[in-house]
């Protein structure tokens, strides 16, 4: 039998084996594993690495923050995304005062449908203004949107009974619960407390958000959640404290999950000592903490206290950084990962022997696909879609603004050095990256309905 597609010879990697095999691809599905498989049209991957599409499940594209707006639009950050190997990402939605959930919806994938690259979700957000709302959930789940995002901290920040109202709603549709973990109140203390006394600059930023508190909110909500009898995944785990309750509630037998990002598993707080606009750049929230916490972060992965790396990709310009410089909690917050995530948890995870190839496709492809209802995702099994990555172990990259294709203009990861980047990225059996070049039409990608 011949296919329309076939990735002949790699070695195929996933979250549960690694085997030399040929992938055939019918249309835009897997449609064969096997040996000596042929097709109307071939890719050798001899010598490279053959994984599922990788997917980042918590990205911020043109999210307006106060005067601002994310610097990656629809367009930019999943043509980035799939340069690095990214297939699927979910985003957000926000309702305005007087808007229904599913109007909010319709108007979010009016943004992003006619740019996606990639195939694309979205968490619905649930903010104090939405608890009159909660009865719109069901028609949401309905419509595809299975997740939903609540916040402790911000003025989207919903109190404790808040936060039993939403999580019992979602719980009715069996949704998943998505949550920003931190103690609100003891922030705002610390940065009133700083300001008053002339602690204005970007150093103070991760000692106004201490991981101790970080791992108290963590905590509660969970606690909430155990009370509820509901799942709940805490978004950008930075800190061991915060491990420490989702692993004490793991043990326990409750359905509780963790992610953390590129910036807590590779970079420390000491690049907010940096002079000028450069130390507001790594401002995002929570913060990014002492070198020492790495290690727990990279702990926590291997033993599946934590279960995936995504990014919270959520990139300022130059410019709106620098407007913060007076003040540090007027810093937009969030830095850019959405193209190196994949390969970095392969280069300091793999490379240095913290993680096993299976785990790092679990972390970034397959847990996040289970855990977030895409159902054809995330595997490389027959029926599934064919969201495929050629990762070249021995391909060396050096990471900078030029070699990126983010439109922040700059990145924290500039000057490391890695071995091994992807080669091909591939969308339901369609080639839009190959050797560096972007083969693929705005628009081509998709809103995935997703279901539990």
């Amino acid at each position: 039998m011949s296919y329309d597609l076939v990735i002949k010879n790699g070695t195929v990697v996933t979250a549960v084996s690694s085997t030399e095999a040929d992938i055939g691809i019918n249309g835009e599905q897997i449609a064969a594993i096997g040996q000596n498989l042929s097709g109307k049209r071939e890719l050798d991957a001899t010598g490279k690495l053959v994984t599922p599409g990788a997917i980042d499940v918590h990205v911020h594209l043109e999210m307006p923050i106060g005067d601002f707006t994310s610097a990656d639009d629809f367009y930019t950050g999943t043509r980035a995304a799939a340069f690095g190997g990214t297939t699927t990402i979910i985003d957000f939605i926000e309702t305005a005062p007087e808007e229904t959930m599913l109007a909010a919806l319709a108007a979010r994938r009016a943004k992003a449908d006619p740019k996606v690259l990639i195939d694309y979700g979205l968490h619905m957000t649930i903010g104090p203004r939405d608890i009159n709302k909660l009865e719109q959930i069901p028609a949401v789940y309905a419509a595809g949107c299975a997740s939903f995002k609540l916040y402790m901290a911000y003025g989207l920040r919903l109190h404790d009974g808040q936060l039993w109202q939403a999580l019992t709603a979602v719980r009715e549709v069996g949704g998943m619960p998505v949550v920003h973990a931190e103690n609100w109140d003891v922030i705002c203390a610390l940065i009133a407390e700083n300001l008053a006394a002339g602690r204005v600059e970007p150093h103070w930023h991760p000692r106004s958000r201490p991981a101790l508190l970080e791992g108290e909110a963590a905590g509660r909500v969970i606690d909430i959640a155990d009370f509820v009898g509901t799942r709940l995944y805490v978004f950008h785990v930075s800190c061991q404290e915060t491990v420490a309750q989702i692993a004490a509630a793991r043990r326990r037998g409750l359905p509780i999950y963790g992610e953390t990002c590129p910036q807590y598993l590779l970079l420390d707080w000491q690049l907010y000592d940096r002079p000028g606009v450069a130390g507001a750049l790594p401002v995002c929230s929570p913060p990014i903490r002492e070198k020492a916490q790495q290690k727990a972060l990279w702990r926590a992965l291997a033993q599946e206290n934590l279960q995936v790396v995504s990014t919270d990709h959520c990139p300022f310009t130059l410019a709106e950084k620098e407007s913060g410089l007076g003040d540090y909690s007027t810093i937009p917050g969030g830095v850019p990962s959405i193209e190196i995530r994949f390969p970095a948890v392969y280069q300091r995870g793999v490379q240095s022997g913290l993680l096993t190839r299976n785990q790092w496709v679990a972390a970034c492809c397959t847990r996040p696909a289970q855990l977030f209802g895409l159902q054809k995702k995330g595997d490389i099994a027959v029926g599934y879609d064919a969201d495929l990555v050629i990762f070249d172990e021995k391909r060396p990259f050096t990471i900078s603004p030029d070699s990126l294709h983010e439109a922040a203009g700059w990145t924290l990861y500039d000057g490391m050095a890695f071995q091994g980047w992807p080669q091909t990225t591939l969308s339901r059996g369609e080639i839009i990256v190959d050797d560096g070049e972007l083969l693929a039409q705005p628009g081509r990608g998709r809103f995935v309905r997703r279901t539990f």
